[in-house]
């Protein structure tokens, strides 16, 4: 279990200080949404291990060109890794419209750039967003929206990375509580769903949508890739059901079930909670500036072991 680090606020604790706070409370995965050398530098030897964007701002320039990809990593990687335990390089994160067509040509430049730097140990993939999958109930039926996630996903096939994919069972509760139930989508005990297609049962909305995506896995022509779950979280205030009960119930639960994979692949799941904290400055819906785990001074924003 790792936990996003988001800095969209004006009242955060230091680098430094979030640092310290992932190792007091033994959270061993952290991810970053841009090359924040002080961050980067605040985890220095602390065996965290990072998904590291490189910031949608970037995409496009790290698209156009192989020596743009180099500098990059030149400026942003070398003089961190290996003291800092940077894992994945997440080339844009839930990419929409044109810039789509950038995550390919950016992922192979970042993958030339850092074999060129003897930086290989490092995957590069990108973050999706669910509804990159279409069809995604019940599981088996998911596909990829569009085909560019097919060139995405046989090039992380060839390179042995895994799809990070951003899986919010809040969301899908929020537009539609008559045909989803509170307690599937956040752990409870209560509902079952069966895939006629594959014969799997599903008690949570988690597993569900997460089998969707490694369905359009396997349509893609891509059955190995692994899927990390970079971002997945439960507002505690600002919307419908967005209270710290349901928050702590979805991300405890979140904790307690990953180790035991999901119905379609029972191997542990890789998954970062969103977010550290609740960041002040976040704009669109109101539930934005409710997604952490902490205030801003440090203190729980609800109990829960990790």
């Amino acid at each position: 279990i790792g936990v996003c680090y988001g800095v969209i606020g004006n009242n955060l604790p230091s680098r430094s200080d979030v640092v310290q706070l992932y190792r007091s409370k033994g959270i061993d995965g952290m991810r970053i949404y841009f090359a924040d050398g002080q961050a980067l530098s605040a985890l220095r030897n602390s065996g965290i291990g990072l998904i590291l964007d490189i910031g949608n701002d970037q995409l496009a320039n790290i698209a156009a060109s192989t020596s743009n990809a180099a500098s990059w990593v030149q400026n942003n990687v070398r003089p961190y890794y290996p003291a800092v335990n940077i894992k994945y390089i997440a080339a844009g994160n839930e990419v929409l419209g044109g810039a789509t067509q950038s995550i390919v040509p950016a992922m192979r430049n970042l993958n030339a750039a850092l074999s060129a730097a003897g930086l290989g140990a490092i995957k590069v993939s990108t973050s999706i967003r669910f509804d990159a999958v279409a069809n995604s109930f019940p599981p088996s039926a998911g596909v990829f929206a569009q085909s560019y996630m097919t060139d995405v996903a046989r090039l992380l096939a060839s390179t042995g990375a895994p799809l990070l994919a951003n899986v919010y069972p809040y969301f899908a509760y929020r537009d539609n509580p008559r045909d989803i139930s509170l307690n599937y989508a956040t752990f409870q005990p209560g509902t079952t769903v069966r895939d006629q297609n594959n014969g799997l049962t599903y008690t949570c909305l988690f597993d569900a949508m997460v089998d969707a995506v490694y369905a359009a896995l396997e349509k893609a022509g891509a059955p190995g890739v692994k899927v990390v779950i970079s971002e997945s979280g439960w507002p505690s205030a600002g919307g419908f059901a967005a209270s710290p009960d349901n928050a702590r119930t979805y991300n405890q639960g979140l904790i307690n079930h990953v180790g035991g994979g999901t119905p379609k692949k029972r191997e542990a799941l890789e998954t970062y909670i969103f977010a550290m904290f609740n960041e002040n400055q976040k704009t669109g819906d109101p539930t934005e500036r409710s997604f952490g785990l902490f205030n801003p001074d440090k203190s729980p924003a609800y109990a829960i072991q990790f």
